[in-house]
């Protein structure tokens, strides 16, 4: 049975900064590369890269007030930069492949699995 796992892509604006235009090219080339295998292996359900912090809002909802701000929740260096979501047959495989994403040597890749929410009943 497989289980579903998202491959969170997390960077910083310092570690981006630190790359060469070659890193990035490389960095391109190799998610490019890793699409394919998981694409063509039919393991990759969706993957995506997303925009730069300073466009997220975050929405906060307290006695039914609704408030927003710019930028992400947390006071953090790191952000989510994108992620995958695959289909393996164990948790192991999932990490073999966050292992192959360049982003991993830079900063890190974190392994999630994703909860299956079909049986609830609403």
């Amino acid at each position: 049975m497989t289980v579903k796992y998202m491959l969170l892509i997390y960077s910083n604006a310092e570690s981006w900064a630190a790359l060469s235009a070659e890193q990035r090219e490389g960095l391109g080339r190799a998610h490019a590369e890793l699409t394919r295998e998981l694409t063509e292996q039919g393991l990759l359900v969706s993957s995506a890269g997303l925009a730069d912090p300073i466009t997220t809002r975050t929405v906060v909802v307290r006695d039914d007030a609704l408030t927003t701000t710019d930028g992400p929740y947390a006071e953090a260096k790191e952000h989510l930069a994108g992620f995958y979501l695959v289909e393996c047959d164990t948790i192991d495989e999932a990490i073999d492949y966050a292992a192959r994403m360049p982003d991993a040597k830079y900063l890190a890749v974190e392994v999630r699995p994703v909860m299956d929410m079909s049986g609830l009943e609403m």
